[in-house]
């Protein structure tokens, strides 16, 4: 799946410049105080910072974001989680409108069938679902794999408590899931390479 489209923006933290899709904006309150801006649709100058969570406690860390805003601002506490928790919501926001329109499923059996149909576009599996469980599903050609999120969080998208195994066939939201995922993952990522989730694959 081609993510590559879209403008890119330069990182705050890394001075490197990657399509925006790949990014966390922020912008700065009527208080001073900098906010983020997940949908990329708040009024005002935006900065923007990848969305990994390293690249965010260095911004933190070395105030930044005032050299970004060119003025003095004020910073919420727990910054870097409220952008993952956010994160988060909207990814499950994405699934349940998928699964609403129809382009989602959950559950083992209805996942292996869209695969061997061939109308699954991107494999979902939880994070903490049984290894041996997760390996008898295969990611589709030239599809994409998501693998940072809980049976919780899968669970809340389809209105049920746990869910282990998903699928999105092809369209518009796929996309967009797809991306919010990559961001996710990001977020979730610790120092070392020793991340907290399974590696995002495309």
């Amino acid at each position: 799946m081609d993510l590559s489209s879209g403008p890119d923006r330069k990182c705050l933290a890394t001075g490197e410049v990657q399509p925006k899709h790949g990014l966390v904006r922020f912008v700065v309150g009527p208080d001073g105080q900098v906010v983020a801006d997940i949908m990329g649709k708040l009024p005002g100058r935006g900065v923007y910072v990848t969305a990994e969570r390293e690249a965010l406690e260095v911004a933190v860390k070395k105030k930044l974001f005032s050299r970004g805003f060119k003025t003095q601002v004020t910073m919420p506490d727990g910054l870097v989680d409220e952008v993952e928790r956010q994160i988060l919501r909207r990814l499950v926001e994405l699934l349940s409108l998928a699964r609403k329109s129809g382009a989602a499923v959950g559950g083992y059996e209805k996942v292996k069938d869209w695969l061997s149909k061939e109308e699954a576009q991107v494999l979902i599996q939880a994070i903490d679902g049984s290894g041996r469980g997760k390996s008898k599903l295969s990611t589709p050609h030239l599809g994409s794999y998501i693998g940072c999120l809980t049976a919780d969080e899968l669970g809340m998208a389809f209105g049920r408590e746990t869910v282990i195994h998903a699928a999105l066939a092809s369209g518009g939201l796929s996309k967009r899931v797809v991306e919010e995922a990559q961001r996710l993952q990001g977020m979730r990522k610790t120092v070392g390479g020793n991340g907290r989730t399974e590696g995002y694959k495309s």
